[in-house]
């Protein structure tokens, strides 16, 4: 692979979110594509997932993940997106499994997005003190975390 193709392939990945953050899901899809024509990433396949889950297509998006993870195992994304797609599908123990194996990830910047999915998992289990400790455990993490924050003065309201 040449280094002109790697850097072409991350400009299309670069472009493709931009589209996918304006809301332009089909230009980012067929750009994510053909960064992953030049050059196959781990982030290029999540980011298509990630895309395509806001087009509804939850299953796509798990495969997508999968294939980021053969390509790259260590990278955490695609474990958290796997377990927040499938708490969508309302596959808890599913999920449970994948959000683990995120906090596991060597490379990964946001530990805190497989913890919160932890607590929305075990709250939709009714596992409420699991629930807290890994609302707790995303705050930590991140304090200005809105979601972690409103899930747990929700979880500890719904618990007096």
């Amino acid at each position: 692979m040449s280094a002109e193709a790697f850097q072409s392939a991350w400009e299309l990945l670069k472009e493709a979110y931009q589209y996918q953050m304006g809301g332009d899901y089909e230009t980012a899809v067929e750009l994510y594509k053909r960064s992953l024509n030049l050059h196959p990433t781990a982030e290029a396949y999540t980011f298509l997932g990630w895309t395509y889950r806001y087009q509804g297509k939850i299953d796509d998006a798990i495969e997508e993940c999968k294939k980021a993870i053969h390509v790259d195992p260590e990278f955490g994304n695609p474990y958290n997106d796997i377990g927040a797609y499938l708490i969508e599908k309302g596959e808890y123990d599913e999920a449970i499994r994948w959000l683990e194996r995120a906090l596991q990830s060597k490379r990964y910047d946001s530990y805190h997005f497989p913890h919160y999915n932890l607590g929305r998992a075990y709250v939709a289990k009714e596992l409420y003190n699991k629930a807290r400790y890994h609302f707790e455990q995303a705050l930590k993490l991140s304090p200005e975390y809105t979601l972690a924050q409103e899930a747990l003065a929700k979880l500890q309201r719904n618990l007096q």
